[in-house]
């Protein structure tokens, strides 16, 4: 099954867990607020399989639930 994965940056206050437990997956921006490698965080990479088990303990351990995971792309606002 596809994941995709996008962290809403509103409600993630940089407390750098995502990024301890999954490196591969999670970086931070110049204000320490998360955001997703694989796509710049707009929600439209699929996450590969052998990084599933990562971005779940990610999600999980998140004290703002700011990581979100969904089996389609997120639909990036257009500007």
């Amino acid at each position: 099954m596809a994941k995709y994965t996008i962290v809403n940056q509103e409600t993630c206050i940089a407390c750098g867990a995502c990024g301890a437990t999954a490196p591969e997956i999670f970086d931070y921006n110049d204000e320490g607020f998360a955001f997703v490698l694989l796509d710049g965080n707009n929600g439209t990479a699929i996450v590969s399989e052998d990084l599933h088990d990562d971005l779940e303990d990610a999600m999980d351990g998140c004290p703002t639930e700011s990581i979100l995971v969904e089996s389609s792309p997120f639909k990036v606002p257009v500007e």
